[in-house]
This record gives structure tokens, C-alpha cells and sequence, in this order.
């Protein structure tokens, strides 16, 4: 018989049941639709948190408090917010050539999230204390109004940068610079408003306020120690160096011999890539992996169908065999129905899965305020479609096996 006919009469049977058809489609093409989905939006959070990394350049180290974490689970990592193995003296130590000579800048940060108000209007952003060096290392410049100064930092100045949802939240569309918001029963009067920027590494440009770190340390968070250090080397080809000069100088102000011992750990712009790559591929592999399971269930309702359908087909199959149809020919055309089912399936999910994706993709843009980038996972969308195939072969073969078996005679007997 031949292959073209076989397909033929395949097509004829989906299309005589097609109400049954579709019902057993929309299986795969849920499952195919979540994994594209999943796997879209996970990669568009890697790009865009890499991204935001990457911006801050490749001659950027960051210091840290506290042991290492091992994972994102670890105690370590909210145990690194309170440390206070990161001092004045340590910065100071720091910025000194003998002990580091190929340091470039260096900036102490300290920050949490207080309660802002203003005139009975209150808001709660992220308190960002800094120096004025942060204008370079995160290409952030106010939009109206001025920075703050080294004379600020020095003097403790109560003045303060406001992000555009601060400004809106506080003040609406009146003016903001010059007017005093207040933060822990302190008064800080606003110098500047920062325009829209979203998401800079470990903070929202547009939820914060930015302060001296002197001010935030005494007046806000009334600590003496800081939560980063970030540092910008030279040359590119100095990272190395300098990361072992500074993990040097630290173990020797702290009297530490054992590395295993540091109350502090340092990241360069490729380990931190290289680390969030980890963890936003596992969780959306993780993801995927919950949504497939969805294939599988997909796959055994097309089982199910398939056996319904050789029984419901039984005298079709004797008479073909009576007419000289092989039990390989059968077993092909049930074969090429279930393949034909879940392939389908996948291609519909496939471009259901880009729609949604690129849909959410813009909400994420609107409602989140940051640059989320559509990204298609052609790999991702070859492999849900082959595995859709997969589970047709897989999951049909038993029915198509089924049906090869039947005797012509009992099969034209069947009632």
C-alpha cells in the first residue's frame, strides 16, 4: 500500500472525528504554549538582569560583608545585610595606593527601605546612601536639580535625590527641589530628581532616594558600617590584581590566615554574570520541566483516544485487511495519527507560546517599569515540537500495535 494513501486515510479518520480531534490537541498545545512561555520569560529576566551587570562595565569589583553564600538559599546571604566587617578604616585602607595600586574610584554603600512622607502623603522606597561617584559608576544624573557634593558628604548635608515614582508619589506634578521630605523624623531637603532609568543592579532608580551614605549612616539607618563597596579598577586587565590586593588587605586588618575564615567575599562583573546565568537558567529549566508534565498528561489522553478509536474502528481495520492491507500498514496509519495529533499540537502551541510571550513581555515593560525584552527560544520551540512528536510515537504506538493485531475475520465480525 502506498505511503501517501496511508496518509490519506489517516487525515480522513482525524477529520471525520475532528470534534475529538481538537479536544485531544489542546493537551499538547497547553503544555508546548507553557514551555514556550516559561522558557521566553525566563530568558527575557536573564537578559535583562544581565544586562543591567553588565552596565556597570567590566572594570567593576564589588566588595561584600560576611562569609560567601553557597546558593541563593544560603543563611549567609541575609546574614551579609548586618555584617559590619566593612568600616571606615577599611575604606580608608582601602583607598591607599601602597595597599591597592591599581584602584581607581572606590564608593561605600549602605541601604534598606524606610518610609518617606511628605504633607501627609507617604511612600516607602529604597534608601540608597551613596557618593557623588555613583553619577560614573551607574551613569545616573539628575534630570533637574543638582547632586550632591564631597562637602555634602563630609558635612552629613540632610539633602536627598528622588526617583520619578517618588516624585509622583510625593508630589505629583508640583515642583520638588527645594522642598523637605522627611525619613525617621529627619528632614531632607530634595536637591534633585533622577529621570527614568528602571532597574540598576541591585536597585530601582525610580522607587529611590538617594543620600550622602554619611547622612543615610547617622541619620536613616544609624550603623557605622557598610553594606558594598564597589570599586573600579584601571584597566581591565587589573581585575585580577586588585581583587587579590583587596581580599589581602582585608584578611590582614582582620587578622585572617584561613580564606575559608573571611568575613567578606568580592565578585568581578564575570563571576556575578556568570553566577546569576546559573541561577536564572536552572529556575527556568526547573520551570519548563513543571510545565512539560503537562505533555505527559497530554500524552495519555492521546492513548486513551487512540484506543477508543481502534475499537470504535474495528470493522474498518478487518475490512482493509481483507483487501490486502498489512498489519505494518495499520500499525503506520495509527502511528501517522497520533503523530499527526501531537505535532500539531506543538506547532499551535508554538505560536501560541511566542503570542503570549510577546504579550507579556510588554505588560512586564508597562506595569514593572523596566526593559523587558521579547525573546523568542528558537531551541526551546524545536525541541517542544520534536517531543510533541515524541509523545505521538510513544504514547500511539500501543494502540497502532493494537490495531495491527486484529484478525481480519474477528475484526469483520466485530459488532
Amino acid at each position: 500500500m502506498r505511503f501517501i494513501y496511508i496518509l490519506k486515510t489517516a487525515y480522513k479518520a482525524l477529520y471525520t472525528h475532528r470534534s475529538r480531534t481538537v479536544l485531544t490537541i489542546l493537551g499538547i498545545v497547553i503544555g508546548v504554549t507553557a514551555i514556550i512561555l516559561v522558557s521566553s520569560i525566563g530568558q527575557g529576566a536573564q537578559s535583562m538582569i544581565l544586562g543591567e551587570v553588565q552596565s556597570l562595565g567590566a572594570k567593576t569589583i564589588i566588595v561584600i560583608p560576611g562569609k560567601e553564600p553557597s546558593g541563593p538559599t544560603d543563611p549567609s546571604v541575609v546574614e551579609a545585610l548586618y555584617s559590619d566587617s566593612l568600616k571606615e578604616r577599611e575604606l580608608e585602607t582601602l583607598e591607599q595606593k601602597s595597599n591597592v595600586p591599581k584602584l581607581k574610584e572606590i564608593m561605600p554603600v549602605v541601604f534598606g527601605i524606610e518610609t518617606v512622607s511628605y504633607e501627609g502623603e507617604t511612600f516607602r522606597p529604597f534608601i540608597l546612601g551613596a557618593s557623588y561617584l555613583i553619577t560614573d559608576i551607574f551613569n545616573i544624573y539628575p534630570e533637574s536639580g543638582s547632586f550632591f557634593t564631597e562637602d555634602d558628604i563630609r558635612a552629613k548635608a540632610k539633602v536627598a535625590l528622588i526617583g520619578v515614582d517618588v516624585k509622583e508619589e510625593l508630589f505629583g506634578e508640583s515642583e520638588a527641589i527645594g522642598q523637605k521630605i522627611r525619613i525617621k523624623d529627619q528632614n531632607l531637603r530634595v536637591i534633585g530628581v533622577l529621570p527614568k532609568k528602571g532597574q540598576v543592579l541591585f536597585f530601582n532608580a525610580d522607587e529611590s532616594v538617594i543620600t550622602p551614605y554619611t547622612t543615610a549612616q547617622q541619620f536613616i539607618f544609624g550603623i557605622k558600617h557598610f553594606n558594598r563597596f564597589i570599586v573600579q579598577v584601571e584597566s581591565e586587565k587589573d581585575i585580577a590584581r586588585t581583587v587579590e590586593d583587596i581580599e589581602e588587605t582585608l584578611r590582614a586588618m582582620h587578622g585572617i590566615t584561613d580564606p575559608t575564615e573571611d568575613d567578606f567575599f568580592v565578585e568581578t562583573q564575570a563571576e556575578l554574570t556568570e553566577t546569576l546565568e546559573t541561577v536564572t537558567g536552572v529556575l527556568t529549566l526547573f520551570l519548563a520541566s513543571v510545565a512539560a508534565i503537562s505533555l505527559i498528561v497530554g500524552g495519555v489522553g492521546i492513548m486513551n483516544v487512540m484506543l477508543v478509536s481502534v475499537t470504535e474502528r474495528t470493522r474498518e481495520i478487518g475490512l482493509r485487511k481483507a483487501l490486502g492491507a498489512t498489519s505494518r500498514n495499520i500499525l503506520i496509519q495509527f502511528l501517522i495519527e497520533a503523530v499527526t495529533i501531537t505535532a500539531t499540537g506543538g506547532a499551535i502551541g508554538i505560536l501560541l507560546g511566542a503570542a503570549f510571550s510577546l504579550i507579556a513581555s510588554l505588560a512586564l515593560t508597562y506595569l514593572v517599569k523596566v526593559s523587558w525584552t521579547f525573546v523568542f527560544p528558537i531551541s526551546t520551540a524545536i525541541i517542544g515540537l520534536l517531543i510533541s512528536a515524541a509523545v505521538g510515537i510513544v504514547f500511539g504506538l500501543y494502540p497502532a500495535y493494537q490495531a495491527s493485531r486484529k484478525s481480519p475475520m474477528e475484526a469483520l465480525r466485530y459488532e
